[in-house]
């Protein structure tokens, strides 16, 4: 008899679904027929919260930004909406139950990311726009939320980790093969290289950005022995798409970022001394300082502008006389050390540097390309960005938050239990080098993509430590 009567209910809920779907089509309302995925979704939130999550990293490559004309704000679909249920969701949870894993919140990431948090808001509160501060403080925080603290209670699994992994690679790696497809019909010229990501990206530096970060993981999982042979092969496959995508996106930036990871790489694997680093950095800052006039001179001599040739390109990385992308980020760079001089402690409020930065630009550091309506991007660095519109503690916090999350990958590349969570471990600090090498020249927070992986990175490396670390340890990365 049940098992009749759910048959029953079925076929009526089915012909019910069919008709009314029937009706709003004809009356050309086709919301009607996203219910089904809807409800599937609604289910995964109440029941499966972790298979819903993971749903999101595979998705996120594929999302697209929509912009409400009349409302004035703009939403990433589908994720977005998604994103903002499981943080209420978390909060609520937090409220009821008044607990969460205190390993977790003890962590000097987790401690250091809250006081970030924290002091995002009160800057909100004193900016010069809070209607726009507090929308991007709310964004941010939904990012963090569940990319980090809901997230990271996943990975207390080795599985979950690399399911993370793979989803997000396996779906940035469709998303490249589209992108170059579509790039190829216009022979890969250069110029539509920055257009042909959109619009699942906002420009080519976001797009090399996200995979520049994630790129490392795979290169040193296909190196990773305890793998079987498909899934090492399957690894450098994806890390080929990588190169390719990182190579036509004709990023400069990310090309830099890849080289400062290199460098990095042979520090971590070969353990030169530390002390070492720090006096070979001084000497270089000293040398900088010294012979300024000497090396702007020379940069000032390179005419070399963007090209087609790729060694041109490279070239005209140190182009600071002619090169309107490089002039035009010095602008902005000095936009926002002036916006900073003003109000160096709390700054001009979060998200609020494209709206109130034009009155501080120069004259003399117009470029062609110069804009007062803040539609050509921010101020193009994760430091100076911060500094600009949460005063020098903003800056401060986000650079030892960065320095705090390196000291963690490479305590888990010595300490981690198991010889894959050190290898991943090491693939995903050198991604963090790339992130915040290219952070001197972008800021990509504010883009889903790269905030899915920079926070999930996060989650991961802390997890590593505090679930999957021994006390004592290990002398190799091998």
């Amino acid at each position: 008899m049940p098992d009749n009567f759910n048959t029953k209910l079925f076929y009526g809920v089915s012909f019910a679904f069919i008709a009314l779907n029937i009706f709003f089509i004809a009356n050309e309302m086709y919301w009607f027929m996203a219910l089904p995925a809807a409800a599937f979704v609604m289910m995964l939130f109440f029941f499966s919260l972790d298979k819903l999550l993971l749903a999101l990293v595979f998705i996120t490559p594929f999302t697209f930004k929509y912009r409400h004309p009349a409302l004035g704000f703009t939403i990433d679909i589908p994720t977005e909406p998604v994103i903002v249920a499981i943080m209420c969701l978390f909060f609520l949870k937090l409220f009821y139950e008044q607990s969460y894993d205190r390993k977790i919140l003890r962590h000097p990431v987790t401690i250091l990311l809250i006081i970030n948090m924290l002091w995002m808001f009160i800057t909100s509160v004193t900016s010069e726009i809070p209607v726009v501060s507090f929308k991007f403080f709310i964004s941010r925080l939904w990012f963090v939320v569940t990319f980090y603290f809901v997230l990271i209670q996943l990975f207390n699994k080795p599985e979950k980790i690399r399911l993370f992994l793979w989803l997000f690679g396996s779906a940035l790696v469709i998303m490249i093969i589209y992108i170059t497809l579509v790039h190829s019909t216009y022979d890969f010229d250069r110029k539509v290289g920055t257009w042909v990501v959109r619009p699942f990206f906002n420009d080519h530096t976001n797009y090399s950005a996200v995979i520049a970060l994630i790129a490392p993981t795979f290169l040193i999982m296909a190196f990773y022995k305890g793998y079987s042979v498909l899934r090492r092969r399957l690894s450098f496959l994806i890390f080929a798409f990588f190169v390719v995508g990182i190579i036509f996106s004709y990023s400069r930036a990310s090309w830099v970022s890849i080289m400062a990871a290199l460098g990095a790489f042979w520090v971590l694997v070969f353990k030169i001394n530390y002390k070492l680093i720090f006096a070979v950095i001084a000497l270089v800052v000293g040398v900088l300082f010294v012979f300024q006039d000497q090396i702007i001179m020379s940069l000032e001599r390179n005419r070399q502008e963007s090209a087609e040739d790729f060694r041109e390109h490279a070239q005209s990385i140190t182009n600071i006389s002619s090169d309107a992308s490089n002039l035009e980020r010095i602008n902005r760079w000095r936009a926002a050390y002036r916006m900073f001089q003003e109000r160096p402690i709390v700054g001009w409020g979060p998200g609020t540097y494209q709206e109130v930065y034009a009155p501080f630009q120069l004259s003399m550091d117009h470029t062609i390309i110069t804009t007062n309506f803040g539609d050509l991007g921010n101020a193009h660095s994760e430091y100076l960005g911060p500094l600009a519109e949460s005063g020098l503690p903003g800056m401060l916090l986000f650079m030892v938050l960065a320095l705090w999350v390196i000291i963690t990958g490479i305590k888990n590349i010595k300490h981690a239990e198991s010889k894959e969570m050190r290898w991943i471990s090491l693939g995903i600090t050198l991604g963090y080098i790339t992130y915040f090498t290219h952070g001197f020249l972008n800021n990509f927070l504010d883009t889903d993509k790269a905030s899915v992986l920079f926070w999930g990175f996060m989650a991961i490396l802390v997890a590593i430590e505090v679930y999957h670390t021994q006390k004592q340890p290990k002398k190799k990365i091998s």
